[in-house]
């Protein structure tokens, strides 16, 4: 658990575990709290690193606008700020963006690619997604029931109602938070001009891509997309679970990451 100084910002990052670094990233609404049950499994062959990227947990806000070109850049200067030459990065949804366009951007840093309910691009049905999440900021209430519910999938909404309820009233008082809620809606734009359609033949490391059978907000056919383009890339569905695939399938999930990460050999001579 430390800081450190990027651009005049401090930035929030924790290390935990010794072995091959292993980069996790934020979807858009976490931090670096936000995988407190994942700490043990990631870390037990790996140096897990994470970090709560600008505007995100205990990061420093960026009060003016900014696209994902400074999360970036913050990710650089973190890897070199702990000497990691080459990283393992997983990410899940925004941080499936941020760590695939580091790829793209810094091939010769990065080991293996894991991406969970990723896209290439912010298409129409997103961007609106995003719109409406933004609308409904001046209420803690109407962001809360605008940009959870769809978040995972219908069966596991109704069966898991204790830990639902749990979270609505750990975070209606978060989402009433203007500091908050002005993060979010930077955040949300950030990703606006995202576009690497045409760059994933760049991506130059094996790299496992994750859907979501009830994913609403990254479809199917978003991941599809990437494997069909990505050069290296190993495909797998998880049938029962929505866009927050690591509180639906936790297990699944850490298996997914450690194993892609730390299987040790990626070229086999079967035809």
């Amino acid at each position: 658990m430390a800081k450190f100084t990027f651009e005049d910002k401090q930035i929030y990052y924790e290390t935990h575990g010794e072995g091959a670094p292993l980069l996790l990233l934020n979807g858009i609404m976490m931090s670096c709290a936000s995988w407190r049950e994942f700490v043990p499994p990631l870390s037990a062959q790996n140096r897990l690193i994470m970090v709560d990227m600008i505007d995100q947990g205990r990061s420093d806000k960026y009060p003016a606008p900014y696209n994902h070109e400074i999360q970036l850049r913050l990710i650089h200067a973190l890897l070199d700020h702990l000497g990691v030459d080459r990283v393992h990065i997983a990410g899940i949804s925004y941080g499936s963006e941020i760590g695939l366009e580091y790829a793209i951007l810094h091939p010769e840093r990065v080991e293996r690619l894991m991406l969970f309910n990723a896209t290439a691009a912010t298409g129409p049905w997103l961007g609106d997604i995003g719109k409406a999440w933004n609308l409904a900021a001046d209420s803690g209430e109407a962001y809360y029931y605008t940009a959870i519910p769809v978040i995972y999938s219908p069966q596991f909404y109704m069966k898991q109602r204790d830990w639902m309820e749990q979270r609505k009233k750990q975070l209606i008082p978060i989402f009433e938070s203007e500091e908050f809620i002005e993060a979010m809606k930077r955040l949300t734009v950030s990703s606006d001009d995202y576009d690497v359609r045409e760059r994933l033949g760049e991506v130059r490391c094996p790299t496992l891509i994750v859907s979501a059978r009830f994913d609403y907000l990254t479809p199917v056919e978003e991941q599809r997309y990437l494997a069909d383009h990505i050069p290296d890339s190993h495909y797998v569905m998880i049938e029962d679970s929505g866009h927050a695939s690591m509180y639906e399938q936790p297990m699944l999930f850490a298996a997914l990451v450690t194993g892609f990460a730390n299987t040790t050999k990626d070229k086999y001579g079967i035809t």
